[in-house]
Parts: C-alpha cells; structure tokens; sequence
C-alpha cells in the first residue's frame, strides 16, 4: 500500500473490536524504532513509552485504573469502571504515551506534545500497514500513572495506546468537510 492510501486508510480499531491474537515483542519494537523516528525541534526528543505487554502488566494496569477511577471520580459509575478495567485485558499490548518535557525549556510545551503525537502517528501508521488495530485514548485517569508505574521529573502520560489484531475489513473512513474548505491559498 502506498503512503498516501495507508494514511487514508488508517482508523481507530477499539479494544472490544480485538481478538486474541498475540503481538510479538519484535512487532512493538518495531512499532517503537518508527516512534523514534519522529520529527523533534531542537532534537529533544521528547517521547516516552511505559508497554504493558505480558498478561500480568496489563491486568495490572486494569486494576490500578478501575481502583483510580473509583477514588477519584466525581461521579462513580460501575459500568463506567467496568469499559476502563476491560480495555487493557481486551488489548494484546498497552502503551502509555508520554512526555518528557525538556528541562531547559528550549521550545515550547506544545512543540514537544506535538513531537510526542507524531511518534505516536509513525506508530499508528506502521500499526496500520502490519495489520494491527490501535486506539489512543486520553481519560482524566492518565494523570494518576505515576502512582503505578515509575515517571522521571517533568514526565506526563497524555494517553493510552491500545493495541491489538482484529478481524474484517474496518469502515470506509469520512471526513465532515472537504480540504479545499479548509484551505486557504496565498
């Protein structure tokens, strides 16, 4: 498939849409080599990844975001603990996208939340031509990672990256308005 169509043709693929198939390590790292190779100002770099890959890290991370969400939500609901602890255990690998904000503070917060977003398009991408559904989801609950996992000073979780082989063809993707409604030209 060509770039152009590839990138047509990518999709959010959910955690209920996956089935059992296993993804290997070597898949995610080398889901992980094309992250690295993502556009930096200044070369900072700033992408972090946490994989909950095994079993147990991912039921691990189930647990800790169903107790988190239900002592933290405002308004609690069962069945809303129930879709959050599910998506890990429903995903074959989960990769919490992080930030590592600069310490000097050489370019601006947002270029390095757009550096990390597009790591995490390099992966979707790659996802995507090797026939491996992903979802990036950004709950409330990413802010509490660091009571479960090890996060260096200035480091942010801004999402969660499901991941995981589907069957079937997925929907014909839409966009609301054509480019050209978009565009304007100097």
């Amino acid at each position: 498939m060509e770039l152009a169509q590839l990138i047509a043709h990518r999709r959010s693929v959910f955690p209920v849409q996956y089935n059992s198939e296993a993804i290997s390590k070597s898949e995610i790292e080398t889901l992980l080599q094309a992250a690295n190779w993502a556009p930096t100002h200044r070369r900072t770099e700033p992408w972090r990844f946490k994989v909950f890959h095994s079993e147990a890290s991912r039921k691990g991370l189930s647990d800790f975001l169903a107790r988190t969400f239900e002592a933290t939500a405002e308004k609690f609901s069962k069945i809303k603990q129930k879709k959050i602890a599910e998506k890990p255990v429903q995903s074959a690998c989960v990769i919490a996208i992080c930030m590592q904000r600069d310490p000097n503070e050489s370019v601006p917060e947002w270029e390095e939340v757009a550096a990390t977003a597009m790591a995490v398009q390099n992966m979707w991408l790659l996802a995507t031509a090797m026939g491996i559904g992903t979802y990036w989801s950004s709950p409330g609950l990413r802010n509490h990672l660091n009571a479960h996992v090890t996060m260096a000073e200035g480091e942010q979780c801004l999402g969660f990256f499901y991941m995981g082989k589907y069957d079937g063809p997925l929907e014909e993707g839409t966009r609301h308005t054509a480019i050209e409604k978009k565009t304007t030209w100097y």
